[in-house]
């Protein structure tokens, strides 16, 4: 098992590692495995990013993201052009069912409500909108109501795992209540953690899982 000390610099040996990030304004503590960054970005893809980059470090078993969005002069609009922006980013990614989000922004800051069948399509209209300029976060809460009922969703996550070669199946249970999800188990690192919920969302039908699985390297 990494010490603290070990996992804070190979976070931040990470974060100057990913050439799509500049992490110089980023600060980082790790207290018992759990990572918190700090500072600020000049974007909104920059924060998540040291969050994706901070997860894929071995020892890390979760990560707090407080950093801050701070946009260049030239990067700032006006909420009305970014709510434009990001219904058209909605109307390109999901040209049959984007109607059905409803997109709200203040200070820059985008919220996306409304109802639609599939997961992709909520995690979709939150990958879309994300990248438009000037945005500074994104709170989903599109909420999930599948037209069909599921049918046998526990047998296929767990063929799903199965088939996984980023998922130990057999370290994983799945047990299945009407269309909601519950994982359980152990898993060797966030990545793969990640990796599970991800599988489970893609199951037909599923509107909730939760996710109960450990992260203990082994």
């Amino acid at each position: 098992m990494k010490s603290d000390s070990e996992i804070e610099r190979d976070v931040r040996e990470e974060l100057k590692w990913d050439p799509d990030l500049n992490a110089d304004d980023i600060a980082v503590s790790v207290k018992n495995g759990v990572v918190t960054l700090a500072g600020f970005t000049h974007s909104y893809t920059d924060r998540l990013e040291a969050e994706i980059a901070a997860k894929r470090v071995a020892g890390v078993l979760a990560v707090a993201n407080d950093i801050e969005v701070r946009l260049p002069a030239i990067d700032q609009r006006p909420d009305p052009d970014i709510a434009r922006d990001a219904v058209a980013a909605l109307k390109s990614q999901l040209p049959i069912s984007h109607d059905q989000i409803k997109v709200i922004v203040k200070d820059g800051w985008i919220t996306l409500e409304g109802t639609v069948e599939w997961q992709y399509q909520k995690t979709t209209a939150d990958t879309a909108v994300r990248k438009v300029k000037g945005v500074k976060g994104v709170t989903n809460v599109i909420t999930l109501k599948p037209k069909i009922q599921p049918t046998d969703i526990q047998r296929k996550i767990q063929d799903a795992f199965k088939r996984s070669a980023e998922v130990d199946a057999e370290r994983i249970s799945v047990e299945v209540r009407g269309s909601e999800v519950m994982l359980e188990g152990t898993v060797r690192s966030w990545i793969e953690r990640e990796e599970a919920e991800r599988v489970a969302w893609s199951a037909p039908g599923v509107t909730k899982v939760e996710d109960r699985i450990v992260v203990r390297p082994y």
